[in-house]
């Protein structure tokens, strides 16, 4: 691919990330424009609405992959990988801001990949609860889907917070709330 239409390319996927998270319903031609594209030299690289959604997912899963495998979640001490991951996957929350639920119909080895990351994301919590990190008498879907909101909330509600700082706080606050009290 020539250098060019790699730009454009990765130009058309963050705006369109951007925008489908303000208008889930965004046409091709919306996004285009807001990219500063022809809206044919996207229909040439997408066929379809739902191939450039999946398209962005891809993106999504490809960077949240990175980030957990970055992150060591099975190997380094749970408040550092924690903390790794949290630091990691708010830019990439933040860079690729839409909802999985926009796909009309995720195609199949997408959607495995997404719930292998959020086992992965799992297994991780299971493993703070068994080495008494996090408290094991919440549910640990709790925990799980507490991190998640609060990395949706430090992305999102704080845009302009760094990465680093935007970690120490989400660390800080799922301890809190679900913290072993001797943690």
């Amino acid at each position: 691919m020539r250098a060019d239409a790699c730009r454009n390319l990765d130009n058309l996927l963050q705006t369109g990330a951007k925008v489908l998270a303000r208008d889930p319903s965004a046409s091709i031609a919306h996004i285009a424009a807001e990219a500063g594209l022809d809206r044919r030299t996207v229909y040439r690289r997408f066929a379809t609405r739902e191939a450039l959604l999946l398209a962005l997912f891809e993106a999504k899963l490809d960077a949240a992959e990175q980030v957990l495998d970055e992150a060591r979640l099975t190997e380094a001490p749970v408040a550092v990988a924690l903390h790794r991951y949290v630091e990691g996957i708010v830019p990439v929350s933040r860079q690729w801001p839409m909802e999985f639920s926009s796909l009309e119909s995720p195609d199949q080895g997408t959607e495995d990949r997404r719930q292998q990351l959020r086992g992965r994301i799992r297994a991780f919590v299971d493993r703070g609860i068994d080495e008494g990190f996090f408290r094991a008498d919440v549910p640990r879907e709790w925990v799980r889907k507490m991190l998640d909101d609060l990395v949706k909330l430090a992305a999102h509600s704080e845009p302009l917070m760094d990465p680093p700082k935007a970690a120490d706080l989400v660390v800080e606050m799922l301890l809190k709330g679900a913290g072993c009290r001797t943690a």
